[in-house]
Formats: structure tokens, C-alpha cells, sequence
């Protein structure tokens, strides 16, 4: 791999590079592995790992004003990695901000001393628009209300800084997965001199959470995997998942609610269904309860989760705690319910809700990301420096119309890693999304989906927005 050229930025931290050019200790064997590799034994590793995933059906879709437009997700053959010390780091951060987000989701719908005490705004909880008053006075397994969480982690010369929280139905687990069997395959002596440490045994960890939430402790409960549908954008994961777990791989029309329990239709009638893995959105879960007109739910079903008698995992309401100003508070939210100082620091975030946070954000637009709270996926997202004057000046207008949608945060330098760019290696900015499990422990199985923002210059990482993948190693001791 060439090399030559690479352009090293020394406000950007490299995730190979020391800023004087020297590959970092725990990269040196790859950086010596890769340069041993012509341009054409590059590209035909690139090309069977783009192979295998079309041939496996490895797809997202993207949404357009007209269509919908599946996909590949574009993937780079060249691994991340990081050393066993800043994987122990992140570990216990992530573990942390688990457990202070789930006491904060069982506080909020109970006695919200959170909110008496002042630590957080009543208006940033209960105006939330995912706050759900139907799970007031509810009690889960375990305080588990977030049994699978997916944390998007940022470096930059700073450290890592956790950028969000996706606590609903967080997605991309399966290109992790995927990511490091076709990788493997491609660097196997490289992969084992370094005694990677595995990921591929995530569905095991998996099951072992969604079994630790069946209600009455049942030793071998039926679990299930509820899906949208062919059409959902994450389809091809649903079926990945439900797979790797053993679980059926159901719609809402496969369910049904009878004297509080929930079955599943079988050929050989119905069956008792315990745990349910659920890749609904809220609002379609419950058309009794939520929005009438859903087809994709159960009708009943929140009434026998509230019973006690199914459980699902992510609980409804649970996007209180992701929304993009709750966010804000979380290092509060650990203080108040752990004692503790945050391990791991958010990113510096202006709530436009405050008439100075609104000020600021409004005169600094050309510097800034600016977001909306309730959205994912990098849509409905300004980057000031890349904004024209004229998108800048309409953004501002719908901000001004609705300051408590917006959030807005510094630019950051995410760090960079090399990529297979016309058979050269290229810097491209990079994040990470770990994937935290949480049952009667919190289990996190070390690896996590790498996205790549592909596009030079970008700083988009997901794939809805141009955005690819990398395989992530996490060496062993």
C-alpha cells in the first residue's frame, strides 16, 4: 500500500500516524503488512470484500422525496484499531453511561426526582416528543428500560467524546459482524498475530440479555425478533439478528394479544411468546395505545407488557433519554444517580431552547453543526462550514420558528484513518459505534461498526449520507 503522500493534518488526530509521520506502536505491524501489498493485491482484497457483500445480500436502504434506493454498504478493507488500554477506557464509560441512563428512564416515568431537584428541565423531559405518558408508573426487569444501546463515540485530540446516544432501535450491529468475517479472511496471519479479540459471538451475548428480561425467569423462554418488514431500511439486519440469536423472525401480523399474553401464530398453533426484540419504531408498536392507523404492531400489546407477562427490549419511551437536549445532561444524569464523574465527556452542546444558547448558535452558524433533537441518521443537519450563505440564512429561519427543535455544537476534527482510495491509502474521518447490552449485567462485546465518512473532506459518517464502513480491531493484552 502506497503510502507516499498521505496527507497528515496535526490538528486532526490519525488513528495510525503520530503527527511526525511514525506509524503508533500498536499499528506498526499493520502499517508494515499493508506497505507489503501491491496496488493489485489491495484491490483484489477490496474487491472479494465488496463481493461478499452483495453475494450475501448485505444492504441499507436510502430514502429519497421519490424512492427508495438499496444499497451496499460501501466498505473499506483497511482495519482501525485500537490497543487494549483504550478499549478497557471506553468499556467502563460505556457501562456507566448505561446504567445512568436507565436510572434515569426509570426515574422519569416514577417519582422524576431527577426533574424535582432541578437538575434537568421539566419542559426538556415532559416536551420531548418521544417522553411517552402511557409508561408512567411501569416497572421493567431489572430497571432495564435500554437492553441494547449503540453509543457513537468521536476522537479527537481531546480524546474520545460520545457524540449521541441511539436507545430506541439502535442499528448496525450486523455490518460489524460482517465487517470482521470477510476482513479476517482477507488478513488472517496479520489477524492472529495480533490476537484480535472476537465479535463474532455477539448473538450468544445477545440472547443471554434478551433470556435475563422473560418474565418469571424462565430458563428457555420463546423469543422473537419484531420487524417492519421487507421494506424497512434495516431489513437486512432483522434477519441477521434473528438468526444469530435463534429467534422467529415475526411481524406485527404474526402476534396477537389474548388475556394479557402475547402469542405467535405457528403451524402447529399458537405459541406463548416471552421476549420480544423489537425493530419498531414507538409510535407503530400499539395501534390501541399509539397511532391507530399502524399496521405494523399489536394490538394490545403494551397493556401485557405492562402486565408483566412479555418483555421488550428497547421499552417504549426510551427516546427520551436519546433526544438530542437530554443529551446535554447525561454527565449531569451520572453525577446525580451514580455519584461518580463522567469517564467519558460529551461534546460541547448549545440547547436553542435557552434565549443565549439561540444567540450564540445563531451568530456562530458558519461554525457550527446544528441539529434537530429528534432526529438520526445525519438528516436534518446543518455543517455550518459547508453550508452555502443561503442554506445557512433558511436554516436560521427555522430555528428562529422553533428554537426548542435545535441543538448546536462546535465542528470537531474527528480522527482520521487510512482508507483504499485508487489503490493509495487516504486519510478519511472516522467514528465508532459500540454496541452496550445490558440484562441482569451490562455486557459489551469488544468491537464495534467503524463508520467512514468516504467522501473527502466530509464529515458525514452515515451511510444514508455517503457514508461507509471499516472493520474495528480490539487487541488483546
Amino acid at each position: 500500500m502506497n503510502f507516499d503522500g498521505y496527507d497528515l493534518d496535526t490538528a486532526v488526530y490519525d488513528e495510525m500516524f503520530l503527527s511526525d509521520g511514525t506509524p503508533r506502536a500498536h499499528c506498526q505491524a499493520l502499517h508494515d503488512a499493508l506497505r507489503r501489498l501491491s496496488g493489485d493485491e489491495l484491490c483484489s482484497m477490496q474487491e472479494r470484500i465488496t463481493r461478499s457483500f452483495s453475494n450475501e445480500g448485505i444492504t441499507f436502504t436510502v430514502y429519497g422525496d421519490d424512492e427508495a434506493d438499496e444499497r451496499i454498504i460501501p466498505i473499506d478493507c483497511v482495519p482501525r484499531i485500537l490497543s487494549g488500554v483504550e478499549w478497557r477506557r471506553l468499556e467502563s464509560g460505556l457501562t456507566q453511561r448505561i446504567g445512568a441512563l436507565n436510572r434515569f428512564l426509570e426515574d422519569v416515568y416514577g417519582e422524576a426526582r431527577i426533574v424535582a431537584d432541578g437538575v434537568i428541565p421539566t419542559d426538556v423531559v415532559r416536551g420531548c416528543a418521544q417522553y411517552r405518558i402511557e409508561m408512567r408508573g411501569v416497572s421493567v426487569p431489572h430497571g432495564t428500560w435500554v437492553a441494547v444501546c449503540g453509543t457513537d463515540l468521536v476522537r479527537t485530540h481531546d480524546g474520545f467524546q460520545v457524540l449521541e446516544d441511539n436507545l430506541r432501535v439502535p442499528s448496525g450491529v450486523s455490518y460489524m459482524i460482517a465487517n470482521r468475517k470477510v476482513v479476517k479472511r482477507s488478513l488472517r496471519r496479520l489477524y492472529r498475530s495480533y490476537r484480535v479479540r472476537e465479535v463474532e459471538h455477539y448473538g450468544t451475548v445477545l440472547r443471554e440479555t434478551l433470556r435475563d428480561l422473560a418474565p418469571g425467569g424462565r430458563s428457555d423462554p420463546c423469543i422473537v425478533l419484531l420487524t417492519p418488514g421487507v421494506y424497512n431500511s434495516a431489513f437486512y439486519e432483522h434477519v441477521f439478528l434473528a438468526q444469530e440469536i435463534g429467534a422467529e423472525l415475526v411481524e406485527g401480523r404474526d402476534l396477537l394479544v389474548s388475556d394479557g399474553f402475547v402469542y405467535m401464530r405457528t403451524t402447529a398453533g399458537l405459541r406463548r411468546v416471552d421476549v420480544i426484540y423489537r425493530r419498531v419504531d414507538d409510535d407503530f408498536l400499539d395501534p390501541l395505545v399509539f397511532r391507530p392507523d399502524s399496521l405494523l404492531g399489536v394490538p394490545g400489546l403494551l397493556h401485557a407488557f405492562k402486565l408483566g407477562r412479555v418483555a421488550l427490549a428497547n421499552a417504549p419511551g426510551t427516546g427520551v433519554a436519546d433526544d438530542k437536549s437530554v443529551y446535554a445532561y447525561v454527565p449531569d444524569m451520572i453525577r446525580y444517580y451514580l455519584a461518580e464523574e463522567p469517564i467519558l465527556a460529551n461534546v460541547e452542546t448549545h440547547l436553542c431552547r435557552r434565549p443565549e444558547d439561540l444567540e450564540y448558535t445563531l451568530d456562530n452558524l458558519e461554525n457550527l453543526v446544528v441539529k434537530r433533537v429528534g432526529e438520526s441518521g445525519g438528516y436534518g443537519m446543518l455543517v455550518g462550514p459547508h453550508a452555502t450563505p443561503e442554506e445557512r440564512a433558511a436554516y436560521a429561519e427555522e430555528i428562529r420558528a422553533d428554537p426548542s427543535d435545535f441543538i448546536s455544537q462546535p465542528v470537531l476534527a474527528l480522527s482520521r484513518a487510512p482508507c483504499l482510495v485508487e489503490g493509495r491509502a487516504e486519510p478519511r474521518h472516522v467514528d465508532l459505534r459500540p454496541f452496550v447490552l445490558h440484562g441482569r449485567e451490562t455486557r459489551i462485546v469488544p468491537g464495534a461498526f467503524c463508520r467512514v465518512a468516504l467522501r473527502r473532506g466530509s464529515l458525514v459518517v452515515n451511510s444514508s449520507q455517503g457514508g461507509g464502513g471499516k472493520d474495528l480491531w480490539v487487541l488483546g493484552d
